[in-house]
């Protein structure tokens, strides 16, 4: 009986602490840290510790446009338009650079909230592409407890059927979690 007890309160204990998204099967998801958490489980996790600090590091035009989670703590773009005239023609679409300030900024943030580079933070893109990048470079800076949220905010395209190639699938707003048009303008940087 005492055997039962003990493995029924680790098996606990370690649910509720890892939040363990699988690994994603895309290369581009794959973070260093290997810490992952979906939609569902990011805000989860949020919600029962408001210490975590969650970060959507979608561009801004993504943010304005398209909405924000309502419990994520700041916007900091990991990556950015630049001028609107650079055509990425492999993807399709504007050209994207890395923001330079992306590091100096986020150690403000973790500064002003009282963190360190041991704190949990979550981040979330479109989709975990981006997120796991920035990930990778918080982990080069240092930051030991980096989650990405491998859904995203808008989710993974469908593969077939009548929304083939549109973004239904997971992610945050297809979870019909908490998010909104109307942004929050402190929780918007733009030291960079």
């Amino acid at each position: 009986m005492k055997n039962k007890l003990i493995i029924a309160v680790l098996i606990s204990i370690f649910s509720f602490s890892c939040y363990a998204a699988d690994t994603p099967t895309k290369k581009k998801k794959q973070t260093n840290l290997g810490l992952y958490l979906t939609a569902k489980e990011a805000y989860q996790m949020k919600t029962k510790d408001s210490h975590i600090l969650f970060l959507d590091v979608r561009t801004r035009a993504e943010v304005a446009f398209l909405g924000m989670p309502k419990i994520a703590d700041f916007n900091i773009p990991y990556m950015m338009v630049g001028d609107w005239d650079t055509w990425n023609d492999k993807k399709k679409n504007f050209k994207l650079t890395p923001n330079s300030g992306f590091l100096s900024t986020l150690e403000d943030k973790i500064t002003a909230k009282k963190l360190t580079k041991n704190s949990q933070i979550i981040l979330i893109c479109r989709s975990g592409s981006r997120s796991a990048k920035a990930t990778n470079l918080m982990a080069q800076a240092g930051y030991k407890q980096v989650y990405t949220v491998v859904d995203g905010y808008e989710g993974d395209k469908a593969k077939k059927g009548m929304h083939k190639g549109q973004r239904v699938v997971n992610g945050w707003k297809n979870a019909d979690l908490p998010w909104s048009y109307k942004l929050d303008q402190s929780k918007m940087t733009s030291d960079f």
